[in-house]
């Protein structure tokens, strides 16, 4: 029987390939005045992301099991290069968000680096699904353009 550490883990890669890295993810309802949301759902597990802004942002995700909260994560993001916004987004951020899981790293973001073109995506953590502390960065052509600070665990 696989661990409750194993099925977050393979549900996390399921829901966050199927809502915001993913290019065609819908959005659901807004749950919170002027919020951006997405949500998955399989088996008893519920996957709910809701962040606020553009290029920059502040947003959380959360995993309920049975209905009840399980595993959390809040993050912020900051574009330093704001002509750079939206295309660093859809040629780095998503691309690389769309790899979660395909390295040895905890699926709460992308992958520990990612190139397209002259952008370049690495992820840091610190942790595992329990308790972590993240750093994600895109550059273009090796200047930094991006930067985001997530953290989360279990919720007890």
């Amino acid at each position: 029987m696989m661990s409750n550490e194993n099925k977050i883990e393979k549900f996390l890669v399921e829901a966050k390939t199927q809502t915001y890295a993913n290019e065609n993810g819908e959005k659901v309802s807004s749950s919170r005045l002027n919020s951006k949301d997405y949500e998955y759902k399989k088996d008893n597990m519920i996957y709910h992301d809701t962040y606020f802004g553009g290029t920059n942002f502040i947003g959380e995700e959360v995993v309920y099991i049975d209905n009840k909260i399980y595993w959390a994560m809040n993050y912020h993001g900051v574009t330093f290069d704001d002509s750079l916004g939206e295309e660093a987004m859809d040629k780095a951020l998503r691309p690389a968000l769309m790899k979660v899981g395909e390295d040895n790293i905890i699926p709460v973001r992308g992958p520990k680096e990612f190139i397209n073109g002259e952008y370049k995506y690495q992820f840091e953590v610190i942790g595992d699904l329990n308790y972590f502390d993240g750093t994600e960065t895109i550059y273009k052509n090796n200047k930094k353009i991006y930067e985001l600070k997530c953290s989360g665990g279990l919720i007890k």
